[in-house]
C-alpha cells in the first residue's frame, strides 16, 4: 500500500530534523506523529476532499500536512516555532501554492491571517496544552469551520464525547455540546509518535451543529456557558450551592445572575437541589434564555 504521508516514519521525520539540526521541543509539547496507518484514518475520519480548505493548528515538519494537501484545495497551517518555517518551505515546496502558513501562537490566530481563505475543516495533530481551548474557540470564533478532526490526549477527547451523568461529563462537555457533536474517534498508542508520549492519544471529529453568528445566539450560548462553569464549580454540591459559589464576587453578569436564581431555576423547571452532572446542555439553554427574557 502506498504510503499517505512521505514523512510518516521514524526514519524519515530523524532525517528531516538531523538536516536541520532540530530537536523535538517539550516546551511546545512537540510530539511527531510517524505513523503512516494513523495519518490516513485521520484522512478517511476527516472525510476531506479536493473542495475543502483545511486549518492545521502545529504542522511540525508537515508529516499531516503532506498528506492534506494530497487531498484538499489549500492548507492554512499555524506555527509558533520560528525553527520550523525552514523546514516546511522545504518539504511542502512542492504544494507551496496552496499551503498558507500563519506564524504566530494558534490562541491568536485571527481571521485575517488567513488571507482569502476560508477553511471549512479543521484537522491536526494538536499541543496537548491547548487541545480542549483551541477546539471550542475555533468553533465559537469561526463560523466557517463546518468539523474539526483533532488528535487529542485520549482523556480530553473522553471529556468532549462524555454521556449525561459521568464521571466525565462536566462545563466543557455542556459548553461543547451546544456547538458540535462527536460523530467518530479512534485512540492512537504512544509508539505512534517521536518522542513517545506519556499518555494514550484519539483522534476525534466533531461536527458543527449549531450556527452562532446571530448576536441574541451568542448571547444565550454565553450565558449557558457560564451557567454550566457555575454549576460544576462545586461537583459534589446541589446546582443551587454549587452556582451561588462560583457567581459571588463574580463580574457584573454574574451578579445579575445571581439576584435572580431562584427565579431562574422555577422558569426553566429545574430542581435546584440536583447536581449539575443531571443536567443536559437544554436546561443550561434554558436556564440563559430565562435569564436574557427576564433581563
Amino acid at each position: 500500500m502506498a504510503k499517505v504521508s512521505d514523512l510518516a516514519s521514524p526514519s524519515a521525520t530523524r532525517a528531516i530534523l538531523d538536516r536541520f539540526d532540530l530537536a523535538p521541543k517539550k516546551s511546545f509539547g512537540q510530539n511527531f506523529l510517524v505513523n503512516d496507518d494513523v495519518i490516513r484514518k485521520i484522512l478517511e475520519l476527516s472525510g476531506v476532499s479536493f473542495d475543502d480548505v483545511v486549518l492545521e493548528v502545529g504542522p511540525g515538519i508537515g508529516t499531516l500536512t503532506n498528506a492534506l494537501l494530497k487531498h484538499v484545495r489549500a492548507v492554512v497551517a499555524v506555527e509558533r516555532d520560528a525553527d520550523l518555517p525552514f523546514v516546511l518551505a522545504h518539504t511542502l515546496q512542492k504544494w507551496e501554492d496552496r499551503f498558507h502558513l500563519v506564524k504566530k501562537d494558534a490562541l491568536d490566530l485571527k481571521v485575517d491571517d488567513m488571507g482569502d481563505l476560508r477553511p471549512n475543516l479543521f484537522v491536526a495533530n494538536l499541543p496537548y496544552s491547548v487541545a480542549a481551548t483551541l477546539v471550542l474557540d475555533y468553533f465559537w470564533r469561526f463560523p466557517f469551520i463546518d468539523s474539526a478532526t483533532v488528535m487529542v490526549q485520549r482523556e480530553v477527547a473522553e471529556r468532549m464525547m462524555a454521556k449525561l451523568g459521568t464521571k466525565n461529563y462536566g462545563a466543557y462537555t455542556v459548553k461543547l455540546s451546544m456547538i458540535a457533536e462527536p460523530v467518530g474517534h479512534f485512540i492512537v498508542k504512544p509508539d505512534s509518535f517521536m518522542p513517545r508520549p506519556h499518555v494514550d492519544s484519539a483522534v476525534i471529529r466533531l461536527n458543527r451543529i449549531a450556527s452562532i453568528d446571530d448576536e441574541h445566539d451568542k448571547e444565550v450560548v454565553n450565558i449557558a456557558s457560564i451557567m454550566a462553569e457555575a454549576a460544576f464549580a462545586s461537583r459534589r454540591k446541589t446546582i443551587s450551592n454549587s452556582m451561588r459559589t462560583y457567581l459571588s464576587g463574580g463580574d457584573v453578569v454574574r451578579g445579575r445572575i445571581l439576584a435572580v436564581l431562584d427565579e431562574l431555576f422555577g422558569a426553566a423547571g429545574i430542581d435546584p437541589q440536583i447536581r449539575g452532572e443531571r443536567l443536559a446542555k437544554q436546561d443550561y439553554l434554558a436556564l440563559a434564555t430565562a435569564f436574557l427574557e427576564r433581563d
